[in-house]
């Protein structure tokens, strides 16, 4: 490249006397430089998943107090509307949803609180925000009460334990009971280290000796191979690291040994993070230091955007809503048995 083809693109001042939606605040970032640009080239990258005629199978990893920082309906509504097809996330992510469809709330709050305060009065606090001791441990009972009285002994999966959770609510906002009605899959491939996992221990203890319901972590990662196995493509989209990042990357590596069937990757990706890949942690790792391992094909659509997810959520939300991406996608069925995955097809075009 030369000079002049360096110095071909100018930077577009974003112009907010003009700006009227978020879907046009996102468009003009795509314009900008920083952050902003990267913000909105994900929303793009994401938009292009959605409108890939080979109809890739989006799976959304989820991780950090996204509950606590009021994306909770935003979550669901990217259920809602088709945004996404599968779920990973932390047990934690999808026990506040559970606790807040029993009644619970989240409540503002100080970083800068009297924390032996908060003890004694059971106040649990999430950096600014703070939620109910007791009513988290009135939940973690009922959840050991109610796998008891409703399911039967035996194994099984997160996605299992999830969608019945999902079951127990009545609640359109929640995360679960919005997946249970669409079937859209949530696995939590970390359940144990959450407050579902507490649950789950309470049972166990009450059932030592006895026939019980136990979770089986290695059903979860061949239920999610076997998506994998049934998607022409996959895409990821990443909120935060931890666990469900890489569980949902190295399923496509899994996949490969497992069914002998040659994937290169997601063919799509991006991730919204506030870590940075110099520590060598997998939560600020790069989506490109991920092609050296096959979990993201090497020709993939990917953006990384270095952005709280509070911030970031929903604009990319409001960007895919107000454009209406999701008109006349069809939403994907998946056919589950008691041994697993037996294949996806295409279902009902998605009406709201």
């Amino acid at each position: 490249m030369n000079r002049k083809d360096i110095l071909r693109t100018p930077v577009k001042q974003i112009d907010m006397e003009s700006i009227q939606t978020v879907e046009e605040l996102v468009t003009a970032f795509q314009g900008s430089s920083i952050q902003s640009r990267n913000l909105g080239i994900c929303a793009r990258v994401w938009e292009r998943m959605l409108s890939d005629k080979e109809r890739p199978t989006i799976i959304l990893g989820l991780s950090g107090a996204l509950i606590a920082g009021g994306q909770r309906k935003v979550i669901r509504d990217m259920i809602k509307y088709g945004l996404v097809d599968a779920i990973a996330s932390t047990g934690a992510v999808m026990y506040q949803d559970f606790y807040q469809a029993m009644g619970g709330q989240h409540y503002v709050g100080t970083p800068n609180a009297d924390d032996a305060v908060l003890h004694d009065m059971q106040i649990d606090r999430i950096y600014d925000t703070y939620v109910d001791e007791k009513l988290f441990e009135k939940t973690d009972r009922y959840i050991g009460k109610m796998l008891e009285k409703k399911l039967k002994p035996g194994l099984y999966s997160s996605r299992q334990i999830l969608d019945f959770l999902g079951s127990l609510i009545d609640d359109e906002n929640s995360i679960l009971y919005t997946a249970r009605k669409y079937g859209v899959p949530i696995f939590s491939p970390a359940l144990n280290d959450s407050s579902i996992g507490i649950g789950l221990t309470v049972y166990y203890k009450d059932h030592l000796g006895k026939e019980r319901i136990t979770l089986d972590s290695i059903k979860d990662n061949y239920e999610i191979l076997k998506i994998i196995a049934h998607s022409k493509k996959t895409a990821a989209i990443y909120i935060g690291g931890g666990t469900p990042k890489n569980w949902v990357n190295d399923a496509v590596v899994m996949a490969n040994y497992t069914f002998d069937r040659e994937i290169d990757g997601h063919s799509y990706a991006i991730q919204v993070t506030t870590d940075a890949p110099h520590w060598g942690g997998l939560s600020g790792s790069t989506l490109e230091e991920a092609q050296s391992w096959g979990k993201v094909h090497t020709e993939a659509t990917h953006r990384t955007v270095n952005m709280e997810a509070s911030v970031a959520m929903p604009l990319l939300l409001g960007y895919l809503l107000q454009k209406k991406v999701w008109k006349g996608r069809k939403r994907l069925k998946f056919d589950w048995d008691e041994n697993g995955l037996n294949g996806i097809t295409t279902g009902k075009t998605i009406t709201v």
